[in-house]
């Protein structure tokens, strides 16, 4: 899994010009299962999302896709993570069939 941390690097007129195409974006993520959790950081700077995929190559192609990536009025910083411990509510997002 990662954790994506989106940091804005235009004013957020840009930003919200591209916010319902960013939005669009979301949604065929969810749909696909690969995003987990996504929302804006406090104060608005930027964004976090979870994505359910063991590939960083297939993250950075999902990334990709963004509209704020393609725009360039974001920044992505990656983290990599193990789930080891999490709570049974979550086993469908760990558990590979």
């Amino acid at each position: 899994m990662f954790i994506v941390l989106l940091k804005y690097v235009k004013p957020l007129n840009e930003i919200d010009a591209l916010l319902p195409d960013h939005i669009n974006y979301l949604e065929d993520q969810y749909a696909k299962s690969k995003f987990i959790f996504s929302g804006r950081r406090n104060p608005r700077t930027g964004g976090v999302i979870l994505v359910n995929t063991d590939s960083e190559k297939e993250l950075r192609a999902i990334l990709q896709k963004d509209p704020f990536y393609i725009h360039k009025v974001a920044e992505y910083e990656t983290i990599e993570f193990t789930p080891t411990k999490f709570d049974p509510q979550f086993t469908c997002f760990i558990e590979k069939n």
